[in-house]
Order: structure tokens, then C-alpha cells, then sequence
């Protein structure tokens, strides 16, 4: 079941026996179980018919004995089994499963992988209850879910911002929207979230970042490019070559590839590169593909494997970090 279909029933008051929340984003697994431990029962019946645990600290043998009680002056008893996946044998819940409790709501939440649908135990709750595979994010569609959850919040953020913001945050939600929190906090309801806001709040510089970078090489702007790489060399903690040579790798790598593609619609383009579909983002990929021949950038990503190996030690010599990551943007340049 998706994530939209469980939330729409549990608004409706319309409860499964067991739910298996599983996947590598806990994001909407947490989502899913907060709101059925903040709203299935009132206050005062969750004083005596919901239970949290630990799958490390439980057994299934006994949430069994637990889930098979009746609830105390409420329709319902809810047991929310946090780390599920740390719970020993969990598919001996195959013999509660067969014959699950109406009044009990067994919530399972099994995170950072997939339960496997195969087993005996989630063949019979696939006939009475909830299974529901939380996936990961693909890096590509973090800056537009960025986007989604702050319309969603009544604020705005352009493209540009939402990018950057996901290039430093990553792909983990909870992160994402922790650090989104904490400016609609700060920020009237309604405005929009800018690079000055970020940098002020989040502390991501709005001038020097990896996003930045990209944009500066996607234009050939010289001495952009040199501007943040001598930012960088001031903070190698920030953002050292350990960090920086992946994301240009990635970036000249779709570069490349999109040389290749012959009907280049936002559509193909977007679905081969597995970038974003947003039409800024693809002008942006296509305008930067006319300032490298495929023949240059086979030879930047050769630089950018050879430079890696330097930055780690390899035939390096007494250069610093800095000065071999200026001279790498030196010859991705000319």
C-alpha cells in the first residue's frame, strides 16, 4: 500500500490488525507510526492500551501475548514495536498473523531495508493488514520533493535554493526536514526561503558550495571557480576533495552522457540521466553541454580519477590540497 493510502485511511478511521513498515528511508515509516500513536486513541485510553518497544529489548512471543489481549474500556489497543528489525525471529509472528486481533493495531517498524515479502509471515498480513515499502529518495528528486514539502508548509523556495540545499543536505529526509523546521521557525508564514537565509541559518555559504561550483564550470566562469576553490582551500573541512571530486565526477559524467542522447526532450533527457525533469535544471545541463566537447570531457573525468588518487597521497608530493585542487579546475578550464 503507498504512503498517501495508508495516511487517507488512517484519517478515516479505517485500522488494520498489523501493519509491516519497512525500507530504507524512515522517514514516512516514522510518520506512519507517529500519527497512529498520536491519533487512534484519545489521551486516556493510551494510558492503558498503547505500548511502545524496542525490537532489540522485546520477543515475539510475548507482543503476541500482548497483541491477543482485549483493550481496556476503548475499541482499540495499539502496539507500535520501534527497530523492528532488531527483534529476534520475527517471522514466528506468522501464528499471531493467521488469526490477528481486530481490536489490536501491531505496528511493526522494520527500517534501513525491505522485509521480505516472501515469508510466511507477510503472505498472511498481505490478507488482513499493511505492508508498505518506504524507499529511499534518488538524489535527483530530493530538490524537488524540497520543493513539494515547503509549498506544502505555505512557504516558497526557488530552484536554485532547493537545489543547493539538497546538494549539501543528501538524501535523508528526516535531515531535510529538520533543517527546513528550523527556518520556518525563523521566517514569517508565507515568505520565501532564500540562499541568504540558508546561509544565515543552516550555514551553507550561498556563494561557496559544491552547488555553486558546478554552475561557475557550467559556464566556464574562470574566476568563479577560482573564488570557491580558494574558499574551499580556507576550509578543507567544509568541503575537502574528498567530497568535491565525487560530485564533479557525477556532474561531468552526465555531461558526457548527454552528448549522447539523440532526441533530447526534457522527458528523455531527465528519465537516461536520471536527473531532476524540471526544465530549469535541463536548460541548465544542456547550455553546459555546449561549453565541453565529449573529447574534453572524457579527459576531465580522467583528471578527476588521477586528481582523486593525488588528493589521497598517490604521486602527490609535498603539494597541499588546495593548490592541487586549483590546479585541477585549472585544467578542467583549458
Amino acid at each position: 500500500m503507498e504512503y498517501k493510502q495508508i495516511m487517507d485511511d488512517l484519517s478515516k478511521k479505517i485500522y488494520y490488525p498489523i501493519y509491516i513498515l519497512s525500507g530504507e528511508e524512515p522517514y514516512y515509516i516514522d510518520k506512519i507510526a507517529d500519527y497512529i500513536a498520536e491519533n487512534v486513541l484519545t489521551e486516556e485510553e493510551q494510558s492503558f492500551n498503547q505500548t511502545i518497544v524496542y525490537g532489540k529489548d522485546s520477543d515475539v512471543h510475548n507482543i503476541s501475548q500482548l497483541a491477543r489481549k482485549f483493550p481496556m474500556m476503548s475499541n482499540y489497543q495499539v502496539i507500535i514495536v520501534k527497530e523492528a528489525q532488531d527483534l529476534k525471529n520475527i517471522e514466528d509472528f506468522e501464528h499471531y498473523a493467521q488469526n490477528p486481533m481486530k481490536s489490536t493495531i501491531l505496528v511493526l517498524c522494520y527500517k534501513y531495508k525491505k522485509y521480505p515479502k516472501t515469508t510466511n509471515f507477510a503472505k498472511h498480513v498481505k490478507k488482513c493488514g499493511v505492508i508498505f515499502d518506504s524507499e529511499a529518495i534518488r538524489d535527483y528528486k530530493v530538490g524537488e520533493w524540497i520543493r513539494e514539502y515547503v509549498k506544502n508548509k505555505k512557504y516558497s523556495i526557488d530552484e536554485t535554493t532547493s537545489e543547493m540545499l539538497a546538494q549539501y543536505l543528501g538524501t535523508s529526509l528526516h535531515k531535510l526536514v529538520n533543517e527546513l523546521q528550523k527556518l520556518m521557525i525563523i521566517l514569517p508564514a508565507g515568505s520565501t526561503i532564500t540562499k541568504a537565509d540558508i546561509e544565515r541559518n543552516i550555514g551553507i555559504s550561498k556563494d561557496y558550495n559544491t552547488f555553486e561550483l558546478t554552475d561557475a564550470f557550467s559556464e566556464k566562469n574562470s574566476l568563479k571557480v577560482q573564488r570557491i576553490m580558494q574558499a574551499f582551500a580556507a576550509n578543507p573541512k567544509e568541503n575537502p576533495p574528498s567530497k568535491v571530486i565525487p560530485i564533479l565526477f557525477s556532474y561531468f559524467k552526465t555531461l558526457l552522457l548527454l552528448h549522447f542522447i539523440p532526441n533530447k526532450t526534457n522527458e528523455i533527457i531527465a528519465e537516461t540521466l536520471k536527473i531532476s525533469n524540471s526544465n530549469f535544471i535541463i536548460q541548465k545541463y544542456l547550455r553546459a553541454s555546449k561549453n565541453y566537447s565529449p573529447q574534453k570531457l572524457v579527459q576531465i573525468i580522467s583528471l578527476l580519477r588521477e586528481f582523486d588518487l593525488k588528493t589521497k597521497g598517490v604521486n602527490s608530493g609535498s603539494t597541499s590540497e588546495g593548490d592541487m585542487m586549483r590546479e585541477l579546475a585549472f585544467k578542467i578550464l583549458h
